[in-house]
């Protein structure tokens, strides 16, 4: 999802940065509403940064798209913070990145905060919530929507590309070239972060299933086995 310096037109990256800066105000709403409820909130949210951070610094370079494969971290944000708090995350994120380390850019950090924040995260979110409602365990649901939620990001960055430099050639013919572009690579690591996201929540059940309690993750006996018997905090 880092597309690199100078690859959007002026508009382009404009009307991109100008949608983001409105989901990333939401976000902030959010994030402090939260934190006055429950004050844990904001060292979970640095944590989560953090985290969003490091697992998407892994990139594998795809020359053809103008950026790089790696896993977003997204998915799982917005399932424990909430959709619109992971925008604020990404941007942060995404602008340590491009100053420090030369990942994405700053005229596109806007058009990369929709794809991490907006895409990932917000069908990582759906996809979790879907998957409890038709009676997946938390592994499964976290495994699909970390799964779907990274394979959207790319499809979100293709959208991006096709319709700022398509060119003469048709929108739909670049977006489905650049998506397949980034598919020998991606696919894999979409599987990984399904994994790790259903991993992660049912570690974080088995040993501190109130935090899960507390962000509206679970409810009521959704806990595994393990959960049950060490008690709900977790000693």
């Amino acid at each position: 999802m880092h597309i690199a310096e100078g690859m959007l037109p002026t508009q382009w990256w404009l009307g991109y940065s100008g949608a983001a800066a409105v989901l990333v105000a939401k976000g902030l709403i959010d994030y402090q509403k939260k934190s006055e409820k429950w004050p844990m909130f904001k060292q979970l949210t640095g944590v989560m940064t953090a985290g969003v951070f490091i697992i998407s610094l892994m990139p594998i370079p795809v020359p053809v798209a103008g950026s790089s494969s790696h896993p977003g971290g997204t998915p799982l944000a917005a399932i424990l913070m909430g959709p619109t708090v992971t925008a604020p995350m990404s941007v942060v994120a995404l602008l340590f990145q491009a100053l420090f380390l030369a990942h994405g850019g700053l005229t596109t950090l806007g058009a990369n905060t929709l794809t991490l924040a907006l895409f990932g995260g917000m069908v990582g979110y759906l996809v979790f919530r879907l998957s409890q409602r038709s009676g997946l365990s938390l592994f499964m649901a976290g495994a699909l929507a970390g799964f779907l939620g990274d394979l959207a990001i790319y499809m979100g960055t293709s959208i991006q590309l096709a319709l700022a430099i398509h060119g003469d050639a048709g929108i739909f013919k670049v977006f489905v070239g650049t998506l397949l572009a980034f598919m020998p690579t991606q696919f894999p690591l979409a599987i990984l972060e399904g994994a790790f996201t259903g991993l992660a929540l049912k570690y974080v059940a088995a040993h501190r299933p109130d935090i899960l309690r507390s962000l509206g993750v679970i409810k009521g006996d959704t806990l595994p086995v393990k959960a049950k018997e060490v008690g709900e905090y977790g000693r």
